[in-house]
């Protein structure tokens, strides 16, 4: 299982996160098929929406999306965490590969290409917060970096590292977030900016001297202390993190509510059934004729274009169309106690 770490450096004006997600990745390498550098650069997106989560977040219902989306062969990331410490996401194209940089390392900023990072922030009131920011370089961690320094106003450094076994699974991969509080000292900018500057790159830190060592490694001489997180309920003083998905078989079977009777035929008739995969974590349900056949016991739709206007799913929410007239033109009407919406 992965885990989180908070603290402070330089006598309170450092924030610190710090993120070994080695886990979460491989869970997600092994459940999409990624190729290598599809791997490096889906647990670079997994960390730093963990790290956001933490950064941005006030309440433990909120979440935060991260979009990539850029124009290389990969076709985009999609990366979503929350402070419960469950992290999700997937790569467009996850089997796509790049050449290796001239350093001999995986080329991530080719693989993802040049384009638009998104930062979706899910308030536990439902309310929802989105920007945007050009990708400075596609490799993740500049991006992200950015994004915190032009939408967020806070000046940070951000590390991401993913490192792969020769046999292709993940070996080491997590993250570290240094954040300028106001009012730091000009000589305390200046001592992580030497560190940074001198310091070999941080996968190999990581994977050398393992999360606590490494982000040691990158704050040296500034006085890094770890928040003691038990006293927050944490048993091991740490956040723990882990690759976790929302699906589930009812809501996989409630997706296939929005095909109609006569679609739904064709799979029985076609395929002996229906298959749902689900494009975040590549679990796959299948759907018996049967199952597929109940979908048509109460569900309501307009008898002129077919649109689906009222739909129980499995846990009882009703799922009802909003206006009194269908997109067709035709009137809305919705069985017993639902009733037809107000005008």
């Amino acid at each position: 299982m992965g885990r989180l770490l908070r603290g402070l450096a330089a006598g309170g004006q450092l924030r610190v996160l710090a993120a070994d997600t080695t886990d979460v990745v491989e869970e997600a390498r092994r459940r999409h098929g990624t190729s290598p550098t599809a791997t490096a650069a889906l647990g670079r997106a997994l960390t730093g929406a963990a790290l956001l989560a933490f950064l941005l977040s006030k309440s433990p219902r909120e979440r935060v999306t991260l979009i990539i989306d850029g124009d290389g062969p990969l076709g985009g990331l999609v990366a979503e965490a929350g402070v419960d410490g469950a992290v999700r996401g997937y790569a467009k194209n996850p089997g796509a590969e790049a050449r290796l940089r001239e350093d001999g390392k995986l080329n991530v900023g080719t693989l993802v290409g040049a384009g638009e990072l998104r930062v979706i922030r899910a308030l536990a009131g439902g309310e929802q917060f989105d920007s945007s920011v050009p990708l400075v370089s596609g490799e993740i961690a500049e991006d992200l970096a950015g994004y915190l320094w032009q939408s967020e106003q806070i000046p940070s450094a951000v590390l991401l590292g993913v490192r792969l076994a020769p046999a292709g699974h993940v070996e080491a991969a997590g993250g570290l977030v240094v954040q300028v509080l106001p009012d730091a000292g000009e000589e305390i900018v200046t001592r992580l900016e030497q560190n940074l500057a001198g310091m070999r790159g941080f996968t190999d830190l990581l994977a050398e001297l393992g999360l606590e060592g490494a982000a040691g490694r990158v704050l040296e001489g500034l006085g890094l202390e770890w928040t003691d997180l038990r006293s927050f309920g944490y048993a091991d003083d740490a956040v723990p993190l882990r690759f976790a998905c929302r699906c589930s078989r009812e809501k996989a079977l409630d997706a296939l509510a929005f095909f109609g009777p006569a679609e739904r035929e064709a799979m029985i008739r076609e395929d002996g059934g229906a298959e749902v995969v689900c494009h975040w974590c590549g679990e796959v349900y299948r759907f018996s004729p049967g199952e597929l056949m109940s979908l048509n016991a109460g569900e309501v739709r307009c008898p002129d274009c077919g649109r689906l206007w009222y739909h129980k799913r499995a846990d009882g929410v009703e799922m009802i169309w909003p206006e009194p007239v269908c997109s067709c033109g035709r009137k809305v009407e919705l069985p017993g106690e639902a009733g037809p919406p107000s005008a």
